[in-house]
């Protein structure tokens, strides 16, 4: 794109809506997109380095983990050389598209924002099969990535507006105005479970501030994210703005983390990850001259705390969704419930029927539950349900379910104890621990008794209860009679506490403050 004289419109910002799968046109447009997807599995997919495409005989090879023999691309890997090579390009047009104005970088992500738009389906059906959401859970990951890029070009577009974002006392004879300048090459290092919406959030929001960047994303969705990538070549970002660099995270991703170059680190995933990350990028590597800031967004440990006075249904129904939907594989799953003992039976009954209804089966059939993302979390998750049988009583679920992928039947367990592993640990699966306090206040203490801080939610129709709970439950997203998963674009920041991350709020008025810097400039009059 290279003539921006005129630019889109800039509306009042309204999140993008959700499709309606119960209407039979919509099943139809999706099950469409889903055959016109499997035409085009197998593929080879180059790395990008300043425009660059590059094939590289080490390959990542991404798997549909709803049917293990169906192979959805295979994905160019970078080594340290190639990693340096897109280091050195990223310098090089860092130094260009610093100068280009806010609003026109703002331009790029409205204009993908359309195609993306227009090209709904097709998006979420490819992140279907590679990550095995279904329909709902798919269609809602690819309109938070249109949120993303419209709501992080409208914040760009007012932070480039001087000193009416941060308007400074005036006094006299001086001109003084502050300016959020970028920080330099960055690090983007996104997650698979929201393989689109955050790959594209946090790329776009480095890049609409000024900044270059290195996107790595999961190994394991490498497909969605290139076709993210492709989108933003599409509408006409220079080359070089983003260089496409899959690879192994000990190898590519501790080397870029460690480059003196390296301005900042910006990553989604866990809590080990995220903590080495933070160590490395700690040290000042030779010829390094800023200190590195890094954005992380980790674990969750996430609870709903269900107090004698709630709506005991829509509690029961929000901790099965909180739990379960995308078999439990975000940050933010409600993994655990804290219920009062005295209505601890009656909910913990209705969370068992309701848990049952959920049928288990490949992703592009629409099942409520898929597959987990791949063998590593699939043993990892059937190791915490063993721990779990000998930690809590099983209510249902426990073990495999049938079907060639990763299969696994949602779990519920009573009687758990606050200390419990399954109370603790962030599994990040289908597992879903129950435990039993005396009353709400006891509830809420076992509630922040854990290392995380990510999201919670407290039911309950007692004000003063409530009250307190807003302001002593530890978490970064609180929610008060509804699901804790579910955050919207600039109506919920999300980031969380604690060993959750640095609280970013992603998706909120001060994230793009992150990746630019302020200058104040002073001038005599």
């Amino acid at each position: 794109m290279t003539n921006m004289k005129t630019f889109t419109e800039v509306k009042p910002y309204a999140n993008e809506p959700f499709t309606n799968f119960a209407l039979e046109e919509n099943k139809k447009a999706m099950q469409a997109a889903i055959a016109k997807v499997k035409t085009e599995l197998g593929r080879h997919y180059p790395l990008t380095i300043g425009g660059e495409k590059i094939e590289t005989e080490a390959k990542i090879t991404s798997i549909n983990p709803g049917n293990v023999d169906e192979v959805v691309g295979y994905v160019s890997k970078a080594d340290q050389k190639l990693a340096e090579q897109a280091m050195q390009a990223a310098l090089a047009t860092f130094e260009t598209w610093k100068k280009v104005p806010a609003r026109e970088r703002a331009e790029y992500l409205f204009k993908a924002a359309k195609l993306m738009r227009e090209r709904k389906h097709e998006f979420s059906a490819l992140m279907m099969l590679e990550s095995g959401k279904n329909y709902v859970e798919a269609d809602v990951d690819t309109a938070e990535a249109i949120d993303f890029l419209e709501f992080y070009g409208r914040e760009m577009i007012r932070l480039s507006q001087v000193n009416e974002t941060q308007p400074l006392t005036r006094i006299p004879g001086e001109d003084n105005n502050i300016s959020y300048i970028p920080l330099g090459v960055g690090v983007i290092i996104p997650p698979w479970n929201f393989p689109l919406a955050i790959c594209a959030g946090m790329t776009t929001a480095a890049v609409v501030s000024g900044n270059t960047v290195l996107l790595k994303p999961a190994s394991t969705t490498p497909v969605i994210a290139h076709k993210f990538f492709a989108l933003m070549e599409e509408v006409g970002l220079p080359a070089g703005v983003i260089n496409f660099i899959p690879g192994s995270g000990a190898e590519v991703g501790d080397y870029l983390t460690t480059h003196p170059k390296t301005r900042f680190i910006s990553f989604t995933g866990s809590k080990e990850v995220g903590l080495r990350i933070n160590k490395l990028a700690a040290d000042t590597a030779p010829g390094q001259i800023w200190i590195k800031r890094v954005i992380a967004e980790m674990g969750g440990k996430d609870g709903i705390v269900v107090d004698e006075t709630a709506d005991l249904e829509a509690a029961a129904t929000a901790i099965v969704a909180s739990a379960f939907g995308f078999q439990g594989q975000k940050c933010s799953a409600g993994s655990r419930a804290i219920i009062v003992e005295s209505v601890y039976d009656q909910v913990a009954e209705r969370v068992v029927e309701l848990t049952k209804q959920l049928q288990v089966g490949p992703q592009e059939q629409n099942f409520a539950a898929g597959p987990v993302i791949d063998k590593t979390s699939y043993e990892r998750i059937l190791e915490y349900i063993e721990v779990g049988k000998q930690e809590g009583t099983l209510l249902v679920g426990g073990g495999k379910a049938e079907g060639n992928g990763y299969y696994i039947q949602p779990t519920v367990f009573g009687e758990a104890g606050g200390k419990a592993r399954i109370m603790q640990e962030e599994i990040f699966g289908p597992v879903l621990a129950l435990a039993k306090a005396k009353d709400w206040k006891e509830a809420i203490a076992m509630y922040n008794d854990t290392e995380f801080g990510l999201t919670g939610s407290y039911f309950s129709t007692d004000e003063d209860r409530i009250a307190e709970a807003l302001e002593t439950v530890h978490c970064g997203n609180l929610y008060i009679n509804r699901k804790c998963t579910g955050a919207l674009v600039g109506v919920h920041p999300f980031g969380g506490f604690n060993m959750s991350g640095t609280d970013s709020k992603a998706g909120g008025y001060d994230y793009l403050l992150l990746f630019t810097q302020a200058k104040l400039t002073s001038r005599k009059i």
